[in-house]
């Protein structure tokens, strides 16, 4: 059995009981357990001291916790080799990272890039920027009414001057899990680099890197129970060597002179200047926790979650609800019958219910959709029932207020 009254009592902010505490809202950011807030102030309180430059105790222990994760991230989504690990300060810093060392260096003129149309803005975004700057394209496979991709015609998107491929795992509006090691087979094929944004998937679900045998993969600490500022690519090795650094500096570098610099190696090469240790070594701390609990039985939790949130609130003939997908994240995307969705977000605030409201950075899904924002419910580990509940009560009085 899924014990949420257990893990609540792993996360401070369940222990406080000033007010009424729902918390829907970690597709936008998670709470964080003691064990994450404590490995973070444990590093400033006993051991603070910059990473791979310094030789007495505290600077060593400090470099071998934050080098300790880079195994940690291996293991937990079985990436094949440690060195394809980069810490950065989030999914969109990562997918910057490949689109400024990657995209600016290979791209060209009437090259096209490839997107879907369920984009974060973070992953369309850095690839309007690169196409301005190389003159390449940009295209995108369209989704439906469904909230899904019309991938039945996925070949005739991927075109003989497709470069890149660039798509989310999961989608941050619909919860959609996306097909992505049948596109990832597919843009291999036509010879294209392929980039998965992991940002909505890497917390939810078992996620296996050298299965879907991408060739990046990003995603961020702060969806996962762990910290803010700081975020993960994957990167395959060999793609990585040749690409340019993205940020210049120290400990990027092997050698400096005032003629040249030459760099330092993989994944050090795009780690420039003092890194996020701290955070780092929360993100550890939080891979460590998600593994106690298992991400499969956080998985199955969530889907129940899910089932009976659907039914809860399909009994409210008002709510009108986006995307359908058979293969779905704890996410459901609603609006309430002639309310905004920021109305409906302040009022069920008043009864300690915590959800986003707006177009949750993705703009062109609200375009196709015809409105401009949608109210989001996204559930975790430690949301149960009564939690749905009391949404779905909340959302009846707010309906009763404005009628």
């Amino acid at each position: 059995m899924f014990d949420v009254v257990k893990i609540r009592g792993d996360f401070p902010i369940y222990q406080q009981d000033e007010k009424p505490f729902v918390y829907l809202d970690s597709a936008s950011t998670s709470q964080k357990p003691q064990t994450v807030i404590d490995a973070v102030s444990t590093y400033y309180n006993s051991y603070a001291a910059n990473i791979h430059r310094a030789l007495y105790d505290i600077g060593e222990k400090a470099t071998n916790a934050y080098e300790n994760v880079r195994r940690t991230v291996k293991k937990f989504i079985n990436v094949p080799d440690t060195h394809s690990v980069i810490f950065t300060r989030s999914t969109t810093e990562a997918i910057n990272l490949v689109a400024y060392g990657w995209g600016l260096k290979y791209l060209k003129k009437n090259d096209a890039i490839l997107i879907t149309e369920m984009e974060h803005h973070s992953n369309l975004v850095p690839w309007q920027l690169i196409n301005e700057k190389t003159g390449s394209e940009l295209n995108y496979i369209p989704i439906n009414s469904h909230g899904t991709l019309e991938d039945k015609s996925l070949e005739e998107h991927i075109l003989p001057n497709t470069k890149l491929v660039s798509l989310c795992h999961q989608s941050n509006v619909f919860g959609t899990v996306n097909s992505v090691k049948k596109i990832i087979g597919a843009a291999k094929n036509a010879g294209a680099i392929t980039v998965i944004d992991g940002a909505q998937a890497v917390p939810h679900s078992k996620v296996d890197i050298t299965d879907l045998n991408c060739d990046f993969y990003a995603f961020s600490g702060h969806k996962m129970v762990g910290p803010t500022g700081v975020g993960v690519l994957i990167g395959r090795t060999e793609l990585l060597e040749e690409m340019n650094p993205f940020l210049g500096g120290g400990e990027m570098i092997n050698t400096v002179n005032m003629e040249k610099s030459t760099w330092n190696d993989v994944p050090w090469k795009f780690e420039a200047g003092t890194p996020n240790i701290a955070q780092v070594i929360g993100l550890g701390a939080a891979i460590d926790y998600l593994e106690l609990i298992g991400i499969e039985k956080i998985h199955e939790h969530e889907q129940s979650l899910l089932k009976y949130g659907l039914e809860i609130l399909s009994q409210n003939k008002d709510i009108i609800f986006y995307g359908n997908s058979p293969n779905r994240g704890a996410v459901i995307s609603f609006n309430l019958k002639n309310i905004h969705p920021h109305d409906l977000a302040k009022f069920l605030d008043t009864d300690g219910i915590c959800i986003r409201a707006g177009h949750h950075c993705a703009q062109p899904i609200m375009d196709y959709l015809g409105i401009t924002a949608t109210a989001r419910a996204s559930m975790y580990l430690y949301n149960n029932k009564e939690d749905i509940d009391q949404l779905a009560e909340s959302i009846e009085k707010t309906a009763h207020i404005f009628a």
